[in-house]
């Protein structure tokens, strides 16, 4: 359930300089580094996102926005920019952007110092558009889209687009706009053969490093010494690392930490929601446990969430809505006396949320979301438990529905002493 915006952070040099809300602050002198020698990069055998599966993605999105009257498909560096086209570049003040008509071939607009290595991953074809320090990107932006689409109907631009290159297409081309996002999630929603076994590599990545971590934690360390661990362990097996929430004894009642120094001693609660990225794929799984012997009320509540786990799961059939999964979780929890509903002490947040190119992404585990589920949908299942001023679990494991099922990319925690 790591933040979609990664507040907390762990990378090679320590604590990113986002905000720090896990207690990762002063606590005993770290151990020495544990070496990663041993582990062996699980991801040599990958392979990318071909470049006839992302032209069949422009065709599919083209064909929606044909239907749909829509004259073209307007998208920034992200994700979407990626899934479609493999650009992969970082979002500035300095406009990079494509314009994706409902026939023919992508437009890029992009600095024009930034020209060459835009290029080197545009895998689809097209032109690549360069503006001057002292042009309009927006200009060429509209220009493209008068000679690529022209006619009538909306402009659609996906939902994570800046408002300042949205106004300015829209001034410079005096063109209608709408929203993208249908035609974004019906293609990014159902995830291909080949992006399922991105995932699957991405969640093993994942919990070969938790398996490492789990059997290296040692008293006295703090979450920062936690943190530099997962990482490393993430780069030695061969993932991009994500981030890692590492929440320890009463900041684990709080779903996304607390800025109160914590330490590890013996009974505390130890909770990693950690990912890492493979070919752009993103994995993301929790797990809890205690240090030393839990207590009989830290093992009922740990069973109860992976009963809620369990619950989540059994629940997940073809056709049913998505939201029908947390409302199943939801009410197990009221009669085991938390809640009702999304109240303290419980289940505060979603059952899960989807997952792919991105940490979260449509469709959600939560009350009132009507998604039929589907073959190809990816999703997290984590119904954690909080009480705040003490203590919270959550196990976290993702899944993609088949035909028969729900198929897990992870096994489910065995038991609060193996939780790995």
């Amino acid at each position: 359930m790591k933040c979609s915006r990664r507040e907390v952070l762990f990378s090679a040099g320590g604590l990113a300089s986002l905000p720090v809300l896990a207690a990762a602050g002063a606590g005993p002198a770290a151990p020495a580094a544990h070496s990663t020698d041993s582990l062996v990069s699980l991801t040599t055998h990958v392979k990318p996102i071909s470049v006839e599966e992302r032209r069949a993605r422009i065709e599919k999105v083209q064909g929606l926005m044909q239907e749909q009257k829509i004259r073209a498909l307007l998208v920034e560096p992200g994700s979407s920019l990626d899934y479609f086209t493999g650009v992969r570049w970082h979002r500035s003040e300095r406009t990079t952007a494509a314009i994706i008509p409902a026939r023919g071939d992508v437009v890029v607009v992009t600095p024009v110092f930034e020209e060459p290595s835009v290029r080197e991953t545009l895998q689809v074809g097209g032109d690549v558009r360069a503006w001057n320090e002292d042009e309009s990107p927006f200009a060429l932006l509209a220009d493209a889209l008068r000679a690529h689409a022209p006619g009538a109907g909306p402009l659609a631009v996906e939902e994570t687009t800046r408002f300042f290159i949205v106004d300015g297409v829209r001034k410079a081309g005096n063109v209608e706009i709408a929203s993208a996002a249908s035609l974004v999630r019906a293609c990014r929603m159902i995830k291909s053969p080949a992006e399922l076994a991105l995932l699957q590599a991405a969640n093993d990545v994942t919990l070969a490093a938790l398996r490492h971590v789990h059997a290296k934690v040692q008293t006295g360390m703090t979450a920062a010494d936690i943190g530099a661990l997962m990482s490393g362990a993430t780069r030695a097996l061969g993932g991009s690392d994500s981030g890692a929430l590492i929440l320890l004894n009463e900041a684990s009642a709080y779903p996304h930490g607390s800025v109160k120094p914590q330490s590890v001693h013996e009974g505390s609660i130890i909770l990693l929601d950690c990912g890492c990225s493979v070919q752009g794929y993103e994995s993301d799984i929790s797990r809890t446990w205690v240090h030393g012997q839990p207590t009989a009320r830290q093992r009922k509540i740990w069973e109860t969430v992976k009963r809620g786990q369990e619950l989540a799961l059994e629940t997940a059939k073809m056709g049913v809505p998505v939201g029908k999964i947390d409302d199943a979780v939801r009410a197990f929890y009221v009669s085991e006396g938390y809640g009702p509903a999304y109240h303290l002490p419980g289940l505060p947040h979603r059952t899960g949320h989807g997952i792919g190119m991105d940490g979260h992404e449509p469709a959600y585990l939560v009350h009132g979301d009507a998604t039929p589920l589907a073959p190809g949908m990816c999703f997290s299942d984590e119904p954690g438990l909080y009480i705040a001023g003490e203590l919270g679990v959550r196990l976290e494991d993702c899944w993609h529905m088949t035909e028969t099922g729900p198929k897990l990319f992870t096994g489910l925690a065995t038991s609060i002493e193996q939780p790995i």
